[in-house]
């Protein structure tokens, strides 16, 4: 029979099976901590959004293999890029489902949302509505990875924009002329320091913003706008007074030129010469 302290093996052995067994542990562990680490970096690179309160917000994941908090970059103009994006009740849960590994591919999913809220503002009349088209569109001029196509489709959103925004500002300068013609006219008629100013601002300003407003409103009768109320006939220019306070008739004469005296004339069959005062009996 074999001796039993020759069946036990020796320390040597017991020390590399030993040994052996902790790299293999060792060599689990490093994996395990190696594959984590790549999970933690592959979901903080990856976007979702997520619906709270009526708005879409963008998420972005955290360091770890798992979990996503709300998207808040450090440089200001990506903070607006990514703000949370009203939806005013339209359905995004499609949206809802997807990831994004890259921010290309984030903001060619964000453009169609943006270019749904915009359309139909940019379109429209009111003010209101075009404020928040106009607001849509500057979120999605901000989008970095838009496609060429999606480019394009922006190019015709901001050029109508263009036109319903100047439409709107030509006719508030034409309202912005009108009152300005009614102010004026208001003070060459009463007596007081800015009389002689407002006729002559009237004088040299009347023609040229009455032919302003005339276009402007033949502008708006082509396009079809209604206003809702009949536009008022342009108010005439108030003639100079003289310096007795009466008004003369505003002659027609090159610019600088003086204005002839206005000479009274006498009243038909009334005699009023300085002869007959004399011959008058006392």
């Amino acid at each position: 029979m074999m001796n039993p302290q020759q069946q036990r093996p020796s320390f040597g052995r017991r020390a590399t099976s030993a040994f052996t067994r902790l790299l293999v542990t060792l060599l689990i562990l490093a994996l395990g901590g190696a594959v984590a680490f790549l999970l933690s970096q592959l979901n903080a690179r990856t976007f979702t959004v997520t619906q709270e309160a009526g708005q879409l917000v963008v998420m972005k994941g955290r360091m770890l293999p798992a979990g996503s908090q709300p998207f808040r970059p450090g440089d200001p103009r990506l903070a607006d890029t990514y703000a949370p994006i009203p939806l005013e009740g339209r359905d995004v849960s499609t949206l809802l489902e997807q990831k994004f590994t890259e921010r290309d591919e984030l903001d060619r999913a964000l453009f169609p949302v943006l270019e749904g809220l915009a359309r139909p503002r940019v379109q429209s009349d009111e003010p209101a509505q075009l404020e928040k088209g106009l607001y849509y569109l500057r979120r999605a001029e901000l989008l970095s990875g838009l496609t060429e196509e999606q480019r394009r489709t922006l190019e015709t959103l901001k050029a109508d924009m263009a036109f319903y925004l100047a439409r709107q500002k030509l006719e508030e300068a034409r309202r912005d002329v009108t009152e300005a013609l009614a102010q004026l006219k208001l003070a060459a008629e009463s007596r007081n320091r800015n009389t002689q100013r407002a006729n002559q601002m009237l004088t040299s300003v009347g023609p040229a913003a009455q032919a302003l407003e005339k276009a402007l409103r033949a502008v708006d009768a082509s396009l079809g706008e209604t206003t809702g109320t009949a536009p008022a006939e342009p108010t005439a220019p108030t003639p100079v007074p003289d310096p007795e306070g009466q008004q003369a008739a505003p002659p027609r004469q090159e610019p600088g030129a003086p204005t002839p005296p206005a000479t009274p004339r006498p009243a038909e069959g009334v005699r009023s010469t300085d002869s007959e005062t004399q011959e008058r009996p006392r």
